[in-house]
């Protein structure tokens, strides 16, 4: 089973309405934290630019990563610079500490 890391970094407000679209469509588990930076948009009032946005990473079957991505997409579009950013990467191993195993097809 091949799997995927899912990370987006989108507005804060966003949040809640992402995790719940996430928590409808059977994503069984997800890591959120607050990031600072800027790209797309800078706060140009701030000494730094910075910006506060949430950032959510998920792993997760590659079968199920467009309807992850497409959810998130979804749930976190404003319209407007700084909406956020979605990237997709290949993870080689994943294991569960727990169990000291390595993760099987359907656990996650």
């Amino acid at each position: 089973m091949v799997f995927k890391k899912v990370t987006a970094i989108f507005r804060c407000d966003s949040c809640d309405k992402v995790e719940r679209e996430l928590q409808e469509i059977g994503v069984h588990g997800f890591s959120i934290s607050k990031v600072k930076g800027y790209g797309e948009y800078a706060n140009l009032y701030s000494n730094d630019w910075l910006v506060t946005h949430a950032r959510i990473e998920i792993f997760i079957e590659e079968s199920k990563v467009a309807k992850v991505v497409e959810t998130i997409m979804e749930a976190a579009h404003v319209g407007v610079e700084g909406d956020g950013i979605i990237a997709v990467l290949p993870v080689e191993e994943l294991y569960r500490i727990r169990t000291r195993s390595e993760v099987e097809p359907g656990e996650i």
